[in-house]
């Protein structure tokens, strides 16, 4: 097993070309591979990095148009479970000049819904250093978020490394008390949390990043490191080792194309500076460096960067 491994729904997306319009009206689309772990998947590989994908596709286009572009992507797809009893989930995304796009979901009952969570007993995670975790793979279906806390389990058995992205998701909840107590709960079995500033907002109803962080540390026998995302100011860090806040500062974007696939972005900065045993200052600013690349293309995952681009646009 490689040891960069992650659980999650790959969807594929379908990016609306006509600007400012809305998706009843819009015509013209671009079919992009998307979802939150997926995104940063690709750009953990992008960065050299062995990777391997936890999921169920449908056998159908959609399926198929996901495992040709992971396959494009060099990650590993040895343990995607194929089904022909469930259909691959995809979304629609509008285009705009300022703000966050509109996004639509046909995801339910999807086959990764019906994850087999039999599956992970079959892994062997001996050399695996990091698996990353998201809020939104547990909020498809009651069968993922039980697969879900399993994966977690096993992380905990294993001895791994876990980072975790509450990526809100509010359609997919019955009620924003049931999100924010089943998001709360899970953050709190990982290591790194990575909230954005408005998730802190709803998730421990503070706006200021000092208090998201001692939620976290404070409410945790696991959680070591909060990190709370706040847009193009950067980010702020707080382990309980130092138990001091830094302020990590970001970078100057002059054309923002669109802003779905920053945080996520930000997560592959974080977490290959995990897997090459960076300070953690200079993985959060490496994440930050790759927010700021992606919000300057379309496509979710389209603009996080190869090796080289990365280290040009850092100096």
């Amino acid at each position: 097993m490689s040891k960069f491994v992650t659980i999650g729904e790959p969807i594929a997306l379908f990016g609306s070309n006509d600007l400012d319009e809305n998706l009843e009206n819009a015509k013209n689309f671009t079919k992009y591979l998307a979802g939150a772990e997926v995104n940063v998947t690709v750009g953990v590989s992008r960065l050299g990095h062995e990777t391997e994908y936890l999921t169920r596709l449908g056998d159908d286009p959609f399926g198929k148009f996901i495992i040709n572009e992971l396959n494009n992507n060099s990650i590993g797809t040895k343990f995607i479970d194929k089904t022909d009893k469930y259909w691959t989930a995809f979304q629609l995304k509008n285009q705009v000049s300022i703000g966050d796009p509109d996004i639509f979901y046909f995801r339910k009952g999807s086959a990764a819904s019906h994850f087999n969570k039999k599956n992970l007993d079959e892994i062997d995670f001996s050399k695996t250093k990091l698996v990353h975790l998201s809020g939104i793979f547990p909020a498809i279906s009651q069968n993922a978020s039980e697969s879900f806390e399993y994966l977690i389990d096993l992380i905990e058995k294993n001895d791994i490394i876990s980072t975790f992205d509450p990526n809100l998701r509010p359609q997919l909840w019955d009620s924003e008390n049931q999100m924010k107590e089943r998001i709360n709960k899970l953050a709190q079995r990982s290591n790194i949390i990575m909230p954005g500033i408005n998730e802190g907002k709803i998730l421990v109803g503070s706006e200021d990043p000092e208090i998201i962080c001692d939620f976290y540390l404070n409410n945790s026998e696991k959680t070591n490191t909060v990190i709370v995302k706040l847009g193009s100011k950067g980010a702020y860090i707080k382990t309980k080792k130092d138990n001091i806040g830094k302020r990590i500062k970001g970078y100057t974007v002059e054309n923002v194309v669109d802003t779905v696939g920053a945080g996520d972005g930000f997560a592959v900065g974080v977490i290959t500076g995990m897997l090459e045993d960076l300070k953690i200052e200079e993985a959060v600013d490496r994440g930050n460096a790759i927010g700021a690349l992606a919000v300057q293309t379309l496509g979710d995952n389209d603009g996080y960067p190869y090796r080289e681009a990365l280290e040009k646009f850092m100096n």
